[in-house]
């Protein structure tokens, strides 16, 4: 099974870090920053540091695990985190220059239920997962 890592990440303005994917012939949609678990990383944790610093040149503090997702032959794991200093200019991501992978972009979003429905975050699942915590104050940050 592919593993995924995914992380809600934090600002110090209580604001969260999301990735605005532009592709041909799809509507707009939003995702948390991450990617897959590779051989070579230590843990999931460490796939995510390696993911944080590749994707928006920025290294955060892991508060915990928020969710999993399992879907066909993918788990993703979706943590939550702080982050203070990022840097979308220096990523470094292998994704960032493939052909036909369209447009990344880097957006603070505030974490708000408010905030939360004007995006199309995906999966859906932890974007509901992120209303209802919100909703109840129950991010525990």
């Amino acid at each position: 099974m592919t593993e995924r890592v995914r992380a809600v990440l934090v600002t110090p303005d209580g604001t969260m870090l999301v990735i605005r994917r532009t592709r041909p012939g799809v509507p707009v949609y939003w995702v948390l920053p991450g990617g897959g678990v590779e051989p070579g990383d230590a843990s999931r944790e460490a796939a995510l540091h390696r993911e944080i610093h590749e994707e928006i040149a920025g290294k955060a503090d892991v508060v915990r695990l928020l969710h999993t997702v399992e879907t066909g032959g993918e788990r993703q794991f979706f943590y939550l985190a702080r982050i203070a200093t990022w840097s979308f200019e220096d990523r470094t991501g292998p994704e960032f220059g493939a052909e036909g992978r369209g447009e990344y972009a880097l957006e603070e979003v505030p974490l708000t239920p408010e905030g939360l429905d004007g995006i199309d975050l995906r999966p859906e699942e932890i974007a509901r997962v992120l209303r209802e915590a919100v909703g109840t104050g129950g991010l525990g940050l």
